[in-house]
């Protein structure tokens, strides 16, 4: 699983961000790569990584669903050890959906390196899709030691902006929406605004926060 993906840009990057991949879809699907793209243009470097469960999807292994995603904390520590000798500077954890949560579960537990300056998560899954009367994932947010970053579609099932407004967030949690964006911050046809350009708000907004930290 250490098997790092890298996207690097041509100069020192601002930050590392160790980029874990939601439940469904792997490490090199459409969303991460243009994703890694469009970071790697504003200067972020990307070490993309894949939980067991999804690299054994490479080689003929079941498709079962993931473990829950505090099972998944130890392998997100595993590669950021495995990441702290082989770059510098400042370093993100961040991931799309449930990775971004098991991110920001991995920041709230233990001591953490003082080069992890911060947490993104892209399309954070506040609750089960289509289901806000459910049980609310906050916890992770509250118990982060490190600034977060939410990068939200405004119409994301797994937390809309409707939604979104009716709650406080923790004062370390800032959160940034993306025009008529989805889960994967796809807008509908009729919308002025585009999956490539709600891609490069997310990416520059990151390097912006990168910066702040």
């Amino acid at each position: 699983m250490n098997d790092f993906l890298w996207t690097q840009p041509g100069t020192t990057p601002v930050a590392t961000l160790l980029l874990a991949h939601g439940a469904g879809a792997p490490m090199d699907s459409t969303f991460m790569e243009k994703l890694a793209n469009a970071l790697c243009e504003h200067g972020v470097a990307v070490a993309r990584f894949e939980f067991a469960y999804m690299a054994g999807r490479r080689t003929g292994g079941s498709k079962r669903p993931p473990p829950r995603a505090e099972k998944l904390i130890a392998e997100f520590q595993t590669a950021l050890q495995a990441l702290l000798p082989v770059t510098g500077g400042p370093i993100l954890l961040g991931g799309k959906s449930m990775g971004g949560r098991v991110a920001a579960m991995l920041g709230g537990g233990g001591s953490l390196p003082s080069r992890v300056g911060g947490v993104c998560c892209y399309g954070y899954p506040f609750h089960p899709t289509g289901k806000p009367d459910a049980a609310w994932r906050m916890a992770p947010l509250e118990e982060t030691k490190r600034p977060v970053l939410i990068l939200q579609g405004d119409r994301d099932p797994f937390g809309s902006k409707p939604e979104l407004d009716e709650i406080s967030l923790p004062g370390h949690v800032s959160l940034a929406y993306l025009e008529d964006g989805n889960h994967d911050f796809g807008p509908r046809g009729k919308s002025p605004a585009t999956l490539d350009g709600n891609i490069d708000i997310a990416a520059r907004t990151t390097a912006t926060f990168a910066a702040s930290l």
